[in-house]
């Protein structure tokens, strides 16, 4: 299991802190870079915002499932030592059946046989019993270790999903200082593979 919390919070504070100084400066450069770059820094800007916004809500999912992956895994092993418990009991009752036939077949009378014979059909039963609780914890088991499995996924799909965006955003820090057309679709790309990953979380894929 993946030890640590992934966070939107990192490399993309400062380089947003970076984008929204560039954005000042070229907001300063006068009317041509208002006419030229503004529409582009404009765009930058709108969409960091709205990535980093995205961004914070695919790192709190990432976090939540990881915390159900690590509580469903707690779960399962809670149920294993409840099964194993159980188990246990019904060896405990094996043995003293196992007993019980012995006794029975050196018994001196009928009556004594018979006696013996009667806690023989009672550990029978009561084996039955346990095996049954047993066999259902241990279903309970697999199925917490299920889940945690899918939760684990999914936290994985919500990590990809959030350095993609990470990535965009660093990008668009990039495009605003080189003013690269390429580097802006680049962003713009990127952008849309985090978001189509978060989509692919969302559905459990």
């Amino acid at each position: 299991m993946s030890g640590g919390t992934f966070h939107v919070h990192g490399p993309h504070d400062h380089e947003l802190e970076h984008a929204t100084q560039h954005a000042a400066g070229h907001a300063a450069h006068g009317e041509h870079a208002a006419q030229g770059g503004g529409s582009m820094t404009n765009q930058i800007a709108l969409f960091t915002a709205v990535i980093a916004t995205v961004g914070a809500i695919f790192a709190y999912m990432g976090g939540a499932t990881q915390a159900n992956a690590g509580l469903y895994k707690n779960n399962a092993a809670i149920k294993k030592t409840e099964a194993s418990n159980q188990w246990n009991y019904f060896q405990a009752k094996s043995t003293k059946q196992s007993l019980a036939e012995v006794s029975r077949d050196l018994a001196p009378t009928a009556s004594d046989r018979d006696k013996y014979q009667a806690k023989i059909d009672r550990y029978e039963k009561e084996k039955k019993d346990i095996q049954a609780g047993a066999e259902k914890i241990e279903a309970e088991a697999r199925e917490w270790d299920k889940r945690s499995d899918e939760q684990m996924h999914l936290h994985h799909r919500w990590a990809q999903a959030t350095t993609a965006l990470q990535v965009s955003i660093a990008l668009a820090a990039i495009a605003l200082m080189t003013r690269k057309k390429w580097l802006e679709m680049t962003m713009f790309g990127v952008g849309a593979i985090g978001a189509g990953i978060g989509v692919a979380a969302m559905l459990h894929v």
